[in-house]
Parts: C-alpha cells; structure tokens; sequence
C-alpha cells in the first residue's frame, strides 16, 4: 500500500509540471513564440499524466478497499477458463498413450507409426497373459455335469499326466452348432453348449490356441 501511494505522489507530481510546461506553450503561442508541435506535444505529455493519475489512484483504492466485485468474477471466470483448458489438456496427454486392458505380449501391430487412427480402432493384439482361459464345448447330455465354479482338469499334449487345474466361469445359455475348429468329427454336426474354463495354475507350458482336452468330475 505504501508503494501505492509513493505511486500515486509521483504521478501528481509529474501531472503538475506537465500542467505548467502545457499552459507555458499555449500562453507563448498566443504570441507566436513558439511551435504548433510544441503546443502539441506539451498536450500529450498533460493528457498521458492525468491517465498515469488515474491509473495510479485506481490502483491505490484497490489497495485500500480490496478488488472490486466485478474484478473478481472477472477473475473466477478466468479461473475456470483455464481449470477447463487443463483437463482439456490432460485428456489430450491421456489419450496420446495406449494403455492394454491386460497385462500380456504384443501378437500383431495393426497401425503403423504415423497413422491416424479412429476411436475404437484395433492398433494391437495383445495375448493376455495375466489369465489364461479355455473355450470348449459340451453336448446337451453332459449339460447337468458343468456349472460355473465347476473344477476339472485340463490336459495338453505335452504333459499328459500333469493336468492343469481349471475352474468353469461360464456357460452358454442357448446352444450352438460345433465350430469347424473343434477336432471331435462325431461332434461337428451337434448341438453344443460354450463353456470357458479358467486355469488355476498356468505355466508357459500352455499357450493361445493350444488344443487342450478337458475332464469333467464324476
């Protein structure tokens, strides 16, 4: 506040000359001893030091009484201006990274660097390595034996006596034909049920796409 003030002094100060030189120039102009462009000038210098005046008597009030009302929804506005453009900005950050649902390994790169890629886009395909689960599928008769949370055995064909041990998550609710991947012929043509089994223990012994085959208990 004190800075205010000595401002606002100065000001007044520097008002008063350029007050006396002004009316210096008009009197000696009234006799033709001096320049249109020194009446000129000597005007401006006056007009700049009445602003500088105000000015600094604005400033001084302000000190005294605190910002006005308007200044400070001035102010909030800007604020909130800017609080939207930083989570404009943020959003803009997040989305140049890609994030995988799933911890796992990179199978194919679909996009190139450099391409612009549309929302929903497939840019990789990852092979989730976090969980592995199995697709298999039931006949109707074999229906009542598998439930979700249902444990069973799973076996590959490179460690036949060493089952992993599953647990049923899911089963179809509406029936299907056999997909042409299943590698049972006297199943092809049936009606079978989905079910995705969970394995409990998996190793790097089992991988995606591995045929497995699947024990049922009882």
């Amino acid at each position: 506040m004190a800075q205010a003030r000595a401002n606002l002094a100065n000001a007044k100060a520097i008002l008063v000359n350029a007050q006396i030189s002004y009316n210096r120039q008009t009197g000696l102009a009234a006799r033709n001893a001096t320049t249109r462009q020194l009446v000129d000038d000597a005007r401006r210098t006056f007009d700049t030091a009445q602003a500088q005046v105000a000015l600094t008597q604005a400033q001084l009030d302000e000190a005294v009484n605190g910002p006005r009302v308007e200044d400070i929804a001035a102010a909030r506005a800007q604020l909130r201006e800017s609080e939207a453009a930083l989570d404009l900005a943020r959003t803009q950050l997040d989305r140049t990274v890609l994030k995988a649902p799933s911890d796992g390994i990179v199978m194919t790169r679909v996009i190139e660097p450099g391409t612009v890629v549309l929302p929903g886009s497939t840019v990789y395909s990852v092979a989730i390595t976090g969980e592995v689960w199995v697709r298999a599928f039931v006949p109707e008769p074999m229906l009542s034996r598998v439930a979700p949370g249902t444990t069973v055995l799973v076996f590959t064909d490179g460690r036949p006596n060493q089952p992993y041990h599953g647990r049923i998550g899911y089963v179809s609710p509406a029936a299907e034909f056999t997909p042409k991947t299943v590698e049972t012929p006297e199943l092809r043509t049936q009606l079978v049920y989905r079910i995705r089994v969970r394995i409990i223990d998996p190793d790097s012994g089992i991988r995606q796409g591995q045929p497995v085959t699947i024990r049922l208990p009882g």
